[in-house]
């Protein structure tokens, strides 16, 4: 019986193994990612092993930024241990074509930041390039939510 006590954590104790915050795995649980535990005669939560391995999956997917639905969509094949790598193949190559556009504009951010600093006196002036910038942003954000 102790060999099977220490397999089973409280929610507490499962927080501080995963680095996931309590109110964190009670949203896990409550959207179905996270499987619900056995409850103690007490109705107190008992967390296994498997809820551990979920749970630091969960953290690393987001971590490597992977969104809800695609998180969701891989535990569906199975989760960890179980789902078929081709599948979960698929998920993850559309998150890195997301990855690479994000990069790009990143990096086209970066450019365009970079000639308009340079542009930018830093003068006490009434014309400013950053300034200029910033409202060309805005103004066309507007025209793409009018349209």
């Amino acid at each position: 019986m102790a060999a099977q006590n220490r397999k089973r954590v409280t929610r507490g104790e499962l927080a501080r193994r995963t680095g996931v915050n309590i109110e964190t795995i009670r949203y896990f649980e409550t959207i179905g990612v996270l499987e619900a535990p056995e409850r103690t005669a007490g109705g107190h939560r008992i967390y296994d092993r498997g809820h551990v391995r979920t749970l630091d999956f969960l953290r690393r997917a987001r971590n490597l930024g992977f969104t809800p639905r695609e998180v969701r969509a891989i535990l569906a094949l199975g989760g960890p241990g179980k789902a078929d790598c081709g599948e979960v193949r698929t998920i993850a190559q559309h998150h890195l074509e997301q990855v690479r556009a994000k990069l790009a504009d990143l990096v086209e951010l970066e450019r365009l930041l970079a000639a308009t600093v340079t542009r930018c006196s830093g003068e006490a002036a009434p014309e400013c390039a950053v300034i200029e910038l910033i409202e060309e942003s805005t103004a066309a954000n507007s025209a793409h939510v009018s349209n």
